[in-house]
């Protein structure tokens, strides 16, 4: 009796303990991707707008367009850790394919802060709270894109974002690193998104499908938290 009740004692004290780093970093995760859910949810123009067609929405909606830069600005806080940890879990049973998902999905979303995709709001913002002319707000988007390091920048988030998210879920599909539901919405969720941004321009549907990869987030979140061996101590 003695022993058997050392013994359990012992596993119990062996099991190795989830850290506050982990539970922070677990946490941080799904919050990026829920910023961007809402962001596409309520955005006040089409991703497909011309400048001059997007400039006079802001202007128009200058309330919206600030909830949408605070949004953006939670997304730059978590969303690259929340990345580099989804891609270290997928990296565990596929990696090359973890580690090829992780290095374009990084890149891209790294570049979102710098390409005009998330540039133009805050130009446009400022633009209209001066009295800028719609025209003349288009005339300046259109010369910031232009520039090529930033023109660079958004062709790498829209194709590294889309591409890197579908590898990172295919990769923790086959690492069964979390549940296979999961990972394939996570993956499939990136399809649906690209067609109701640019295809069919949806808000609601995009924004739903930004929220499908919020699930994907949270359920390695979990993985985080319960694989021994990736609970810090």
């Amino acid at each position: 009796m003695t022993a058997t009740a050392a013994s359990r004692a012992a596993g119990i004290n062996a099991r190795p303990r989830v850290g506050l780093d982990r539970r922070a970093l677990a946490i941080a995760m799904p919050i990026g991707p829920l910023a961007i859910a809402v962001v596409r949810g309520i955005l006040p123009y089409n991703t497909t707008d011309s400048n001059t067609t997007m400039a006079p929405k802001v202007a128009a909606h200058q309330g919206t367009e600030s909830v949408v830069i605070w949004l953006t600005f939670i997304t730059l806080l978590t969303l690259l850790p929340g990345v580099i940890a989804l891609g270290l879990l997928a990296r565990r049973g596929a990696r090359r394919l973890g580690t090829t998902g992780l290095v374009v999905a990084f890149i891209g979303f790294a570049c979102l802060f710098w390409s005009s995709v998330a540039g133009s709001d805050n130009v446009a913002l400022a633009a209209a709270r001066l009295g800028l002319s719609p025209a003349s707000t288009g005339r300046l988007l259109d010369s910031m894109g232009n520039i090529t390091p930033i023109g660079l920048g958004s062709d790498l988030f829209v194709l590294g974002h889309i591409v890197g998210l579908i590898l990172l879920g295919i990769a923790l599909w086959r690492s069964r690193a979390i549940p296979a539901w999961a990972a394939l919405a996570l993956a499939l969720s990136q399809v649906f998104h690209f067609m109701f941004a640019v295809i069919v321009p949806v808000h609601a549907l995009d924004g739903l499908a930004w929220a499908v990869t919020a699930v994907g987030f949270g359920a390695a979140a979990l993985a985080l938290l319960r694989d021994p061996d990736l609970a810090g101590a």
